[in-house]
């Protein structure tokens, strides 16, 4: 055993002694490694390739992410209904700039008083309930049940701009929930502050907490809103009863009356 170590040995020597040994060795350690660097490279290459890409974006692996929110200031408003041509306008938002007759038509009478319409109310020409739909993208910051407004859900959008959805059922979001835009988010109701409406949506479009008309921005970006420096929302109109009034005499009156019962009788 000792003498074939000894001869394997003695060979390798042999072989390092000679010119070309190191040279090759050297050429031979350098192609293993490109060889390698190449199969690490192109085992990478094909990890990425855009068709497992395009496979892992269409089976939805890799994406544990949350979507990136849809810039609503960029969407154009959209009415709260799916087929706005199905609809009617039961009352009309209150413009301080309207004439009388248009004002009278936008208001509101309940509990002995009247109230402008801070948005407008949309209903069915046949009457029957509908899907209210998002009019922008944007987050469920309020769900609330109320029996005189007939529950209300608000949305919140960019550049300080709300959304408000009452006289709802069948709601379908909660709070803290994003929306699209054209998304279901609950059924046409009933509310009592305006029960000649029916079946109905109440819709307003908030601006830096200051109603604005929905019907002027039906089509536009959300960016485009404006407000009016005095808001309709602090106007209101009550319907006090009258009273009778009756004219009372004078303290002359009085005086002349009392002397003309002190005269004697003659």
């Amino acid at each position: 055993m000792r003498e074939e170590e000894k001869k394997s040995t003695s060979k390798f020597r042999r072989i390092l002694k000679k010119r070309w040994a190191l040279p090759a060795i050297y050429i031979s350690s350098a192609a293993l490694i490109l060889a390698l660097v190449f199969i690490v490279q192109n085992s990478f290459n094909n990890s990425a390739s855009p068709d497992k890409v395009e496979d892992s974006a269409q089976s939805g692996e890799n994406y544990d992410e949350p979507a990136v929110e849809v810039n609503s200031s960029l969407e154009s408003i959209q009415m709260p209904v799916k087929d706005v041509a199905s609809t009617v306008v039961k009352k009309p938002f209150y413009d301080v700039n309207a004439d009388e007759k248009a004002q009278e038509e936008a208001l509101v009478f309940y509990d002995n008083r009247y109230e402008p319409n801070k948005g407008i109310d949309i209903a069915q020409k046949d009457g029957k309930a509908f899907d209210v739909v998002a009019a922008l993208s944007g987050v469920v910051t309020k769900v609330q049940e109320d029996a005189l407004l007939g529950n209300v859900i608000e949305l919140e959008h960019e550049d300080g701009v709300v959304t408000r959805y009452q006289a709802v059922t069948d709601i379908q979001v909660a709070v803290g929930d994003q929306v699209k835009q054209g998304q279901a988010i609950a059924t046409a109701g009933k509310s009592q502050i305006n029960e000649d409406a029916g079946t109905h949506v109440h819709f307003e479009i908030r601006k830096d907490k200051v109603a604005v008309n929905p019907s002027d921005y039906e089509g536009k970006q959300a960016s485009s809103i404006q407000t009016e420096s005095v808001s309709s929302e602090d106007e209101e109109v009550e319907a006090e009863p009258k009273e009778d009034t009756k004219e009372e005499p004078s303290q002359e009156e009085n005086s002349n009356s009392n002397e003309a019962d002190e005269q004697p009788v003659q």
